[in-house]
């Protein structure tokens, strides 16, 4: 049998791909050299993307698309490991409409790419969130329940605990940091969930996203908001060999999040792929 190989995964949210390519966007992807990377935040509408985003390097390329307003939301996904399934609808349609969910089956284990909702805006966009929030962890419930091996990353849009942003306190009624946002989190972990860098790193201070205003990044008053989430059993059985933060890394008010991954090389070809 073939010997396994590390892998690795980057999440970023670019707040906007089109800007970020102005900023030598694939030479940094170049730099990071990931096997696959999500975005998040991409804010295009399909006869948006260029070729140099459809074809960056040498990853196939998955998309969904805000349909319901343009330059909004929209997440991607670029691979160099065949999928055996892309999935970018989910039959529901208030949450498919805003393009945020990318699933990618690699049979060892499901991949998903998730730019969960800002509750910031409004009341019932907090309800949104919290809506989608369930929604997912269900779907999700769902494939664990078929025996599923899960790898969940994005931009949650919720600091944890008290570690993963510069001033709890302030911010303990602003929704980001809200106890009914943080509870899904703590939900996450008792449904067996393990959040890969506080587990490599329990007591390392690190964020991952910062306002443009105030100096935030010079100051580093940051917010930790983007995870990777695996379920126990990779954790377990030694799947997961690292996570990291690059936050030494510019271009958006995010910088990229990662994971080491040890797994089986040549997964399927693609079988089917989810609407773009």
């Amino acid at each position: 049998m073939t010997d396994k190989r590390k892998y690795k995964i980057i999440s970023w949210n670019v707040n906007g791909l089109r800007a970020i390519m102005k900023k030598d966007f694939p030479d940094i992807v170049t730099q990071l050299d990931p096997d696959i990377l999500l975005l998040q935040e991409t804010k295009l509408q399909e006869d948006q993307r260029t070729c140099d985003m459809i074809n960056l390097h040498s990853y196939d390329s998955y998309w969904a698309y805000s349909t319901v307003k343009k330059g909004y939301s929209g997440v991607a996904a670029f691979s160099k490991i065949s999928s055996k399934k892309v999935t970018t609808s989910f039959d529901i349609p208030q949450f498919d409409g805003e393009g945020r969910v990318i699933e990618l089956d690699y049979e060892s284990f499901i991949l998903f790419n998730i730019y969960f909702p800002n509750g910031q805006m409004s009341e019932e966009r907090l309800q949104y969130k919290l809506d989608f929030y369930q929604w997912f962890l269900e779907y999700a419930q769902s494939l664990r329940e078929k025996g599923k091996s899960l790898v969940i990353t994005g931009d949650f849009n919720t600091a944890h605990n008290d570690i993963d942003l510069k001033n709890p306190k302030p911010n303990s009624k602003r929704s980001g940091f809200l106890r009914i946002e943080r509870d899904i989190l703590d939900q996450m972990n008792e449904m067996g969930y393990v959040d890969t860098f506080r587990h490599f790193h329990p007591e390392t201070v690190k964020y991952s996203w910062w306002s443009y205003r105030f100096n935030a990044r010079k100051n580093n008053a940051g917010w930790r908001i983007d995870y990777f989430f695996v379920t126990q059993d990779l954790i377990d059985n030694n799947t997961i060999k690292k996570a990291f933060i690059d936050n030494d890394v510019f271009g958006s008010d995010h910088c990229p999040v990662g994971i080491e991954i040890e797994i089986y090389p040549g997964c399927c070809k693609i079988i089917t792929k989810g609407p773009d």
